[in-house]
């Protein structure tokens, strides 16, 4: 016998759901279901992650919503009537049930909110093709509260009104969760209800969690998000009376409801009906409009041409062939676009005296980045490969994260705003997750221990390393405190069990500190939307793992264009001082202008006296400064380079090479043009790159997917790269043994 869950909360459900989506379609998998529906509470977060998830497992996603409809128009002026709404479950039948799912969400959250995101009567029929609607079961659903008030008419009348929206779309759910108060009851009326009017009945269980042996876990997390204690016997009927909202076999199921199989045909039946397929994997570029709108490609030749004479001191043949190789790739991967509307949107904010970064990461590799204005580093300055930020190989265009002076840099983005339409550009949402010491701090306060129980455990925790959050399960690895507690205080063991229940699931969404979406068309065409909280910032609901292809692995992205906005408090610092040496001196200065031989600078710095110079004013950074007394830039450079987790087990090595130049050594002659500015030290991926090309005879664009394959630690593809590089090192010229150790 088959069934589908159609109503299950995720860990989307702030909060309120604890399945989490691996673990809810691997479950479905093990009971012999070949489909399942995420409904979540008035949002739509984990939606697309859940469809691509589902399809790689080989299950059918069923999309949905577990919307709130207000009982009063949301026009009307809010009161505290305004606050009485009823659950609606909608599931998307084809991809217009799905486009108009992100539009009822976002109209909730952006026209409808008050306390909840509402929808009412006249949104449901403006967006109520390709949709399927259940009455809801529970008994915060229109029917159930009719019935249990003994309002026959309105629940009589609610039917015929969805009826006249949605059709034969439309079903009376019907759930069985025992010890519910007067739920018996109001199941009897829903099945004549469900007769008289001919409306089929659906089977669902209220899943909010996997395991039957989660609903106390679940009701601490409950707890958490209503500020409650556990302990508290005024709240209502909980998860630990009635723990039957986990995710129930077919057999469970057609249990429960053996007198009306109908209802459990019908899940399936329904199941059969959803067939969805959302576009994704292909980049989404805005329009830009060029003067006479002539061809974007053509556009960014002439820009190119007029600014070109930027670049000073280099050959016009070496430097008119690095611009048409570049160009070449760009127009190939037809990213001319994206060129011209970064371009845009800095000189923009440089005509605006606004403080603008002079390029970060690999978009210091572009020349044409260079001449646009982009970036103000001359990547033939630094021998800076065009292919580290832009791989031919590579189908995404490449990220270009911009700093602005982080008090002006709203006005960039509404800038952007204005000229590709308020509908079409968002900042992104990001989540964050219940991490092991706030968990641990979380429940404990939730199990009614004191503030200084949690602070005790959740200090035995360490702090992760290398910029990775430490679990809960390394914790009592690398902790004896935390190990000899856990396995001695029965207080704390059964805090740090339910910690690890819920331990990394999405606890409350903010704003991505830099992301912005920007869309060819109305974004709500591809993701739903939602206000900032109270602000009027409107940001997207799926996050930037489900929109940004760059931010995945492979293709699994919806694609919008994103780009980061990033706001640094060091270029408002350099503005003021600017500023006020104009005020002073009445003498202009352009920051670009300032030579980078300058010797006082170098001994400023070489004495640790950096605090407030961006990325030089850590701690460690100036001990770091004091010990190399650096005295070029490119020793600063590889300072910035070293200083992070991982290449900082290489600062000695350098620091004996930076002050023992005789000492340096190389495993080949020809690595010494390669290493000789760090000191016979690998410290760029840059420097990986150039092994490859020059010894290995990699293609530059091959020499990048090799260093991708390093920073990203794929141990497959590294495989792959060794037996390639050593071949091709060979195949060159070199040994074998002398291969494997430059490898």
């Amino acid at each position: 016998m088959s069934f589908t869950h159609l109503h299950v909360h995720s860990e989307y459900s702030l909060l309120d759901g604890m399945c989490r989506l691996d673990d809810l379609i691997a479950q479905t998998k093990e009971l012999g279901m070949n489909s399942v529906a995420i409904t979540d509470h008035g949002s739509l977060y984990g939606l697309f992650k859940f469809y691509i998830k589902a399809k790689d497992a080989g299950i059918k996603p069923i999309l949905g919503i577990e919307a709130y409809k207000s009982k009063k128009p949301i026009k009307e002026k809010s009161t505290k009537e305004s606050r009485k709404n009823h659950h609606l479950i909608l599931l998307a039948k084809d991809y217009e049930g799905y486009k108009n799912l992100l539009k009822l969400s976002t109209i909730s959250h952006l026209e409808g909110f008050y306390y909840k995101p509402r929808i009412d009567w006249e949104i449901l029929q403006k967006h109520n093709k390709g949709l399927i609607a259940f009455s809801g079961g529970c008994l915060s659903s229109e029917l159930s509260d009719y019935i249990a008030q003994n309002q026959l008419k309105s629940a009589e009348e609610a039917i015929e009104k969805y009826l006249s929206i949605f059709g034969e779309n439309f079903y009376i759910e019907i759930q069985r969760h025992q010890g519910l108060e007067g739920s018996e009851e109001i199941n009897k009326e829903l099945i004549k209800l469900s007769r008289k009017f001919a409306v089929p009945l659906v089977a669902t269980n209220d899943v909010h969690y996997i395991h039957k042996e989660d609903a106390y876990a679940q009701e601490v997390k409950l707890c958490i998000q209503t500020q409650h204690t556990i302990q508290e016997k005024n709240r209502d009927l909980t998860m630990i009376d009635v723990p039957d909202y986990y995710l129930k076999s077919p057999n469970e199921m057609k249990g429960l409801f053996i007198d009306i199989p109908e209802a459990i045909d019908n899940a399936q039946k329904i199941s059969d009906m959803c067939n969805v397929e959302i576009p994704y994997g292909k980049i989404i570029l805005p329009d830009f409009k060029t003067p006479n709108n002539i061809p974007a490609k053509d556009y960014l030749k002439e820009l190119i041409d007029k600014r070109k004479s930027r670049i000073k001191k280099y050959d016009k043949k070496e430097v008119d062939k690095r611009l048409e190789y570049e160009l070449s790739i760009i127009l190939k991967k037809d990213f001319a676009t994206y060129f011209l509307m970064v371009q845009d949107f800095v000189n923009w904010a440089k005509n605006n005296h606004i403080a603008v970064g002079p390029g970060r990461g690999s978009v210091a590799g572009s020349l044409i980045a260079y001449v646009l204005g982009i970036t103000d580093i001359n990547p033939l300055d630094y021998s800076l490969p065009f292919e580290r930020f832009l791989n031919p190989d590579r189908p995404t265009p490449p990220d270009i994260d911009v700093d602005f002076a982080d008090k002006r840099r709203d006005e960039v983005i509404e800038y952007v705003r204005n000229k590709y339409g308020k509908n079409k550009v968002a900042q992104i949402i990001t989540f964050g997750t219940m991490e092991a010491r706030l968990a641990v701090r979380d429940v404990t306060r939730a199990l009614g221990y004191s503030y200084s129980e949690g602070d005790r455990i959740a200090k035995m925790i360490p702090i992760g390393k290398q910029g990775f959050a430490m679990t809960i399960a390394s914790a009592i690895e690398e902790s004896t405190q935390l190990r000899f507690a856990y396995q001695t205080e029965k207080d704390t063991k059964k805090i740090i069990d339910i910690a690890r229940k819920l331990e990394g699931l999405p606890r409350h969404s903010s704003t991505h500190a830099a992301g912005v979406v920007i869309s060819d068309k109305d974004l709500t065409d591809y993701v739903p939307l939602q206000k900032e909280n109270k602000d009027v910032k409107v940001i997207t609901q799926y996050d930037m793992y489900s929109l940004d292809l760059n931010s995945v692995s492979g293709n699994k992205a919806i694609g919008l264009l994103k780009v980061d906005f990033l706001g640094l408090r060091n270029l408002t610092i350099l503005e003021n001082a600017l500023e006020y040496v104009l005020e002073s001196t009445k003498q202009k200065i352009d920051i670009h202008d300032v030579l980078l031989d300058d010797k006082k600078s170098y001994e400023l710095i070489s004495s640790g006296k950096t605090i407030g110079v961006f990325q030089l004013e850590s701690t460690g950074m100036r001990r770091l400064a004091k010990d190399l007394k650096p005295n070029k830039m490119s020793d600063i450079i590889a300072m910035v380079a070293l200083f992070r987790p991982g290449p900082m087990e290489l600062i000695p090595m350098f620091l004996k090479g930076k002050l023992n130049p005789d000492k340096i050594r190389y495993l080949h002659p020809d690595l010494k043009p390669i290493l000789k500015e760090t000191y016979g030290v690998l410290v760029f991926q840059e420097q990986i790159m150039e092994i490859g090309n020059k010894m290995a005879g990699y293609s530059m664009s091959e020499a990048d997917n090799l260093r991708m394959a390093m920073g990203k630690k794929k141990k497959a593809l590294m495989k792959i790269e060794k037996e390639k590089f050593i071949s091709g090192c060979i195949k060159n010229g070199y040994t074998k043994k002398l291969a494997d150790q430059i490898f």
